[in-house]
């Protein structure tokens, strides 16, 4: 293992110095706390600016201390130099950062994304021994979409005893976890100074580094069993979104006929054609009908109505008007 300070700058093909392996931690890092504490909204140009930029920087420093090879599994923890133990929170501070992108359309890629990074930091903490935890499952990280199960879930039953168990045992764990990330923070705060001064021996150096890692260890595990349930509802969101039919147009209510006719013969005839057509005009109702019909008798010049008109016209023309008025008449 080659400790870092051995090569913490390198040349650029250009010639100019590369960016110092720490300087570029260290940037990331308070990228980091400055989105995580800032009282602007997260989705403000200026929080996603310090987000990219904080990756960018995190995956530069990741890339170089893969270069560089500094951690192996076939090593203990005691055997990483203290310079080089702060490299071991890349991943958390990566899928921390990860999680604060806010583009809706890219979520689901971000928030997998975080996992990875979080499952990583995870393992290479449980391989070197760094604190007692139970690592998550992996399973669900092969799964591309949710189970038949997943997206119809079985009719709730009653808990067993045993679910029960389990229920407080995780909730038990979460308690503790929350105990041991307060404790651990307390610690940090008592020789954060030091540290930053740079007036820290390297013992207390040592375990300021380790007392971080632990407490990215809590903050993982929590980041981890929402990450969980988050994958579980974008997935199906986006199935529900594949399988939604398409919205089918208003329907439009039948048009009534409007008959413009010459004369009673020809209305006659438009009206026996529309009443025939008329059968295959969706959503007809009973008030439609009788509206149509006293339509069709208004409009069609009814033969009784035709010959009163006329026998009235008649008698106009052979009596004058006046005709048997005889009320004041001597």
């Amino acid at each position: 293992m080659a400790a870092a300070e051995d090569t913490n700058t390198t040349q650029n093909p250009s010639g100019s110095e590369a960016p110092k392996l720490s300087d570029l931690l260290d940037r990331g890092w308070k990228l980091y706390e400055e989105v995580d504490t800032t009282n602007e909204p997260s989705s403000s140009t200026a929080v996603q600016v310090k987000v990219k930029r904080g990756i960018m920087q995190l995956e530069e420093a990741t890339m170089m201390v893969n270069q560089l090879d500094l951690f192996s599994r076939n090593e203990a923890l005691e055997e990483i130099s203290t310079t080089d133990l702060k490299y071991l929170l890349l991943p958390a501070l990566l899928g921390a950062l990860t999680m604060k992108q806010v583009n809706p359309n890219k979520r689901l890629e971000h928030v997998q994304a975080a996992r990875v990074y979080f499952m990583d930091f995870l393992q290479r903490c449980k391989s070197y021994d760094i604190c007692s935890f139970q690592l998550p499952k992996t399973s669900e990280n092969t799964a591309d979409t949710p189970t038949e199960e997943q997206m119809n879930p079985p009719v709730p039953v009653p808990m067993s005893q045993s679910d029960l168990i389990a229920m407080a045992t995780q909730r038990q764990a979460k308690i503790e976890r929350f105990n041991q990330r307060k404790e651990t923070e307390a610690k940090l705060s008592e020789i954060r100074g030091l540290v930053e001064s740079g007036s820290a021996d390297e013992e207390v150096v040592r375990d300021f580094y380790l007392l971080n890692v632990r407490r990215w260890v809590t903050l993982a595990l929590e980041e981890i069993d929402s990450i969980s349930q988050e994958i579980e509802i974008l997935k199906r969101m986006e199935l529900f979104k594949q399988s939604a039919p398409q919205p089918s147009p208003p329907k439009r209510p039948p048009m009534k006929p409007f008959i413009l006719t010459k004369d009673a013969v020809q209305a006659k005839y438009v009206l026996f054609v529309y009443g025939v057509f008329s059968e295959y005009i969706p959503d007809s109702t009973g008030e439609e009908d009788e509206r149509a019909e006293r339509e069709r008798k208004e409009e069609n010049d009814d033969e009784e109505a035709l010959q009163k008109a006329r026998d009235w016209d008649h008698w106009k023309d052979t009596h004058r008007r006046g005709y048997g008025n005889r009320k004041n008449m001597g």
